[in-house]
């Protein structure tokens, strides 16, 4: 039995960015992360040490989020690497990184980037 499970709208201050201002004051970032996993055990048993933690995978994406990137390329695949670290038995896992109000010199509500390994 496969399962998709799904943490959305994780909000994070973040470091990220190629220019130097927001490199220094920072921004907000939205998180997305769906992961695709074998849950027929843990269903059957209720059992949480036989599925996906999702305290573990918010923990998880806090972590990636707090190291700076140029990209948020590299911060999608950053967050999916340590979620397969700590969880080996996924399946597939998307993460979709947003940048609120970005700076592009006009009015823009966010710029997002999603990857799925």
């Amino acid at each position: 039995m496969i399962a998709t499970i799904k943490i959305e709208n994780m909000e994070f201050r973040a470091s990220h960015g190629c220019y130097d201002l927001e490199k220094v004051v920072g921004n907000r970032f939205l998180v997305d992360v769906e992961i695709d996993a074998e849950v027929a055990d843990a269903a059957e048993h209720d059992d949480l040490t036989k599925s996906v933690n999702y305290l573990a995978v918010y923990e998880t994406v806090r972590e990636q989020m707090r190291i700076p990137s140029n990209i948020l390329e590299n911060v999608a695949k950053r967050i999916i690497d340590a979620v397969y670290a700590r969880f080996p038995d996924c399946l597939r896992v998307t993460a979709k990184v947003s940048k609120l109000a970005p700076p592009l010199g006009g009015k823009v509500d966010r710029v997002s980037v999603t990857m799925t390994i």
